[in-house]
């Protein structure tokens, strides 16, 4: 990066040149992958940033917050990257004689093997198990180097989302809304006697009686609201 782009973390507290454009009293700074964000001496890396040669760097586009000596990127906006083990949503959009493809909001669709799905099935009888567009709980079981995925329905709780609601929220939010220990997510399960289910890919499961699910969904609405609120300049 050239120019002003460099040293943000440097104007900002005062160090090298005197504070430019980008002092801590102006807008947050948005930045780009790579961007050099300044010194890293006594400095701690939060999310999106990471050390080079003694220097602070983007991961991440988003806008640059210092919290104390901690320095993390809020990105504008986030894509899912799947683990093994991940409890994720799936939404089925295609399928072949032995094989579903799920998007799991991911760069690649996940692939969910016959042997891997909810049931014992004939060969070619995969759409009468689990149809296109049918909503599915289930773990990611495999990783490729490409970010491409193998998914399981084999285990406790996953299962074909037959009732209910599924409401997407940015991944990187997703610890907001559940709190520490996931309190605020008990919470809201106690308030509303919903079953509230909260998948790894940014996607919530939430079924109950109508009025409970509506004030389920005006919650977390209002939660992502205060949570993008939260972020200098309200990273949408």
């Amino acid at each position: 990066m050239k120019g002003g782009s460099v040293a943000r973390l440097d104007n900002m507290s005062g160090k090298g040149n005197a504070a430019g454009p980008h002092d801590s009293q102006q807008a947050p700074l948005l930045v780009a992958p790579g961007e050099d964000l300044g010194d890293s001496e006594d400095y701690e890396v939060g999310h999106g940033v990471i050390v080079m040669d003694g220097r602070l760097r983007a991961t991440k586009q988003g806008q640059m917050k210092k919290d104390g000596k901690s320095v993390s990127i809020l990105p504008s906006r986030t894509k899912y990257f799947p683990r093994p083990g991940d409890l994720v949503i799936g939404l089925v959009e295609g399928c072949t004689n032995n094989i579903w493809f799920v998007d799991i909001g991911a760069p690649f669709n996940a692939i969910l093997p016959m042997s891997l799905g909810p049931a014992k099935m004939e060969f070619g009888g995969t759409r009468s198990v689990i149809d296109i567009g049918e909503a599915i709980l289930c773990r990611v079981q495999e990783v490729e180097e490409t970010h491409s995925s193998v998914v399981t329905m084999k285990g406790m709780g996953l299962r074909k989302i037959r009732s209910g609601v599924v409401e997407d929220i940015d991944p990187h939010l997703l610890g907001r809304l559940i709190g520490r220990q996931g309190k605020a997510l008990r919470q809201l399960k106690e308030d509303t006697e919903c079953r509230v289910v909260a998948a790894e890919n940014g996607r919530i499961w939430i079924d109950g009686d109508f009025e409970g699910m509506l004030e389920v969904r005006t919650r977390l609405r209002a939660m992502t609201a205060e949570a993008k609120a939260a972020t200098p300049g309200g990273v949408a």
